[in-house]
């Protein structure tokens, strides 16, 4: 949402932009405020230990109406399919006020996968007043749900607007790893593969399954390391330092990092040779930066990459994300098939289009 937010602040933009957060990541949401210079107008620092998404639901709905009776904006923005962003579009239809959703019409169709993401994206989409969806796909699941034509706009998604000013910047973040984790990350080095997880639908024994694949990777493939920012849910975290923490692989050739900059995590995923996620929002910018990624999960609502060729699922099966991983490391013409595609969610220009049509609905 950063390049919406700043393109609003513009001094050519006629709307004054309220930022509310609820901190549902606090960590990860402060260093992303401050790299985009944002300075929240409400931010509820809800999050608590051990807090369920009943907790979370009710906080964020309890903490909302207030701020909203008060503003009245205009529209309320929200984006993709968090508790939060769902919540938001609800307190909005509470209280009348129109709702905007980015990065719309995105499904799988299976209601627990991603859970709770699936339902939260649908139900956004029956609250929402304008839908800006980031693919000709997604602007189909809209329309077949009965959602109105001229209610729904293919933008982009303003992830890829932010991922290319970011990766402009050409800032150097090597001494950063070396320092902190001894990691030297050079071209001329072991190839970097570089891992995200932290899907609530794989806890227990599919995350299980995704961490004995790294390992076997990492044994089997000397040449490579495994890079793996950890989330900070403890379902992650115990599980991953369980499996590949301390002396658990051979080679020491995988590397936990605590939870990364949006700027070094940028930089990490260009020195990348190639990505297993199963993140929605890699399996977007990657493209735009020429790196294969393997989604390990069974489904996925962002489709427009597999038919590309620049995703594949594998899912949490050892076996599949072992042989898969190890086809891009030992095959170039698979590898450079994967790396050529063209990115299908966007060409950096998101915002733009979606402040125009802002200013079009809102006369």
């Amino acid at each position: 949402m950063a390049p919406i937010i700043n393109k609003l602040k513009s001094s050519a933009s006629q709307f004054e932009p309220l930022v509310c957060v609820t901190a549902q990541h606090r960590e990860m949401l402060d260093q992303v405020l401050q790299h985009f210079h944002i300075i929240p107008d409400y931010d509820f620092d809800i999050m608590t230990k051990g807090q369920d998404i009943f907790d979370l639901t009710s906080k964020i709905l309890r903490r909302l109406k207030p701020v909203m009776e008060k503003e009245m904006p205009a529209i309320v923005l929200v984006q993709g399919d968090t508790t939060t962003a769902f919540v938001g579009g609800l307190a909005a239809f509470y209280l009348h006020i129109p709702i905007g959703h980015v990065e719309a019409g995105l499904r799988t169709y299976k209601k627990e996968s991603p859970f709770p993401e699936e339902i939260n994206r649908h139900l956004i989409g029956v609250l929402a007043d304008y839908h800006f969806a980031p693919t000709e796909k997604a602007k189909m699941n809209l329309l077949s749900e009965n959602i109105n034509r001229d209610q729904v706009w293919v933008t982009g998604n303003p992830v890829i607007d932010s991922l290319l000013w970011e990766s402009d910047q050409e800032r150097e973040w090597g001494p950063y790893f070396r320092e902190n984790w001894n990691l030297s990350i050079s071209s001329q080095g072991k190839r970097n593969i570089l891992v995200t997880g932290h899907r609530r639908e794989s806890f227990g024994r599919g995350f299980e399954n995704i961490c004995i694949a790294l390992k076997n990777i990492a044994e089997r493939n000397p040449d490579v390391n495994i890079i793996y920012p950890v989330h900070l849910n403890p379902n992650v975290k115990t599980t991953v330092h369980d499996i590949l923490g301390g002396d658990k692989v051979d080679n020491k050739n995988v590397f936990l990092l605590d939870p990364l900059e949006y700027s070094q995590f940028v930089w990490l995923m260009k020195k990348s040779y190639l990505i297993l996620t199963d993140s929605g929002g890699i399996q977007e910018e990657a493209p735009s930066l020429g790196k294969p990624v393997l989604v390990m999960r069974d489904t996925t609502e962002r489709p427009e990459g597999i038919e590309a060729g620049t995703c594949k699922l594998v899912g949490t099966n050892t076996g599949c994300i072992v042989m898969e991983t190890e086809k891009l490391l030992l095959d170039t013409t698979i590898y450079t098939q994967m790396a050529g595609t063209t990115n299908p969610y966007g060409d950096g220009k998101t915002s733009d289009k979606i402040l125009s049509i802002l200013s079009q609905v809102l006369k």
